[in-house]
């Protein structure tokens, strides 16, 4: 009887969800540009009383890990690590990807054709990407994609592609084949999160809560200030 909180902050929507054996008992989502770290303990505490729970009552919290916004995944992990260090109870590690994976085919009547490649937009025409098949199981592992019309034509050629995210947006006038379903307006969800955290739970998947760190994929450049005369 697992009672887990799951974070999702890799986008920039925050998602909330307080789940129990997997099953969604309470949600909560904002999409208020940069608030998440303004929003996250609020929302977290509302969803937690509306559920007529309280923190002692968990038994773990899940963090999406990425890839995705860097402050927004610093914001989400340091969260979660906060609170399991509080109570002693363990830290649980979702992919990004793969959480939207799942939450695609549950969104979708896929056939045994077809595949699901969630994307979270990495600026310009990037994107980072995996690919799903309609049994969550990976087909190509993540990695950041340049998106142009050659970039999936070989899984295009043999399946059926289901493509969402805010990457996916971006990329849809690109990628012109018939193979090619657009899931508009999909985003990430710690709805999505509840299966993969029980399971991590039931197997000990558990992240050290000293030590983890977010997968970024990419390393985090920080912008110069404009200041004039600070730099040559």
């Amino acid at each position: 009887m697992a009672l887990i909180l799951n974070i999702e902050t890799a986008t920039p929507v925050l998602s909330l969800a307080l789940s129990q054996d997997g099953k969604v008992l309470e949600a909560r989502e904002n999409d208020t540009q940069n608030s998440h770290a303004e929003q996250i303990t609020v929302l977290i505490e509302e969803m937690m009383k509306s559920a007529g729970k309280s923190f002692d009552d968990l038994h773990a919290v899940a963090a999406s890990k990425g890839p995705g916004s860097y402050t927004g995944l610093r914001i989400g992990v340091s969260t979660a690590k906060g609170i399991c260090y509080a109570k002693n109870i363990p830290l649980i590690a979702i992919s990004t990807l793969q959480s939207m994976a799942l939450g695609m085919s549950m969104n979708s009547d896929a056939g045994e054709n077809t595949v699901f490649c969630p994307m979270i937009d990495a600026r310009r025409m990037e994107v980072y990407d995996a690919v799903y098949d309609k049994d969550n199981k990976v087909i190509r592992d993540v990695e950041p994609t340049i998106v142009d019309e050659k970039t999936y034509q070989k899984p295009l050629e043999k399946n059926k592609v289901i493509f969402g995210g805010n990457g996916a947006a971006k990329c849809k006038e690109v990628i012109s084949s018939e193979n090619a379903i657009f899931m508009d307006d999909f985003h990430p969800s710690a709805r999505f999160m509840a299966p993969l955290s029980e399971k991590a739970f039931q197997t000990n998947q558990f992240e050290d809560v000293a030590y983890f760190e977010p997968f970024y994929l990419k390393a985090y450049i920080a912008g110069k200030p404009k200041v004039k005369g600070l730099y040559s």
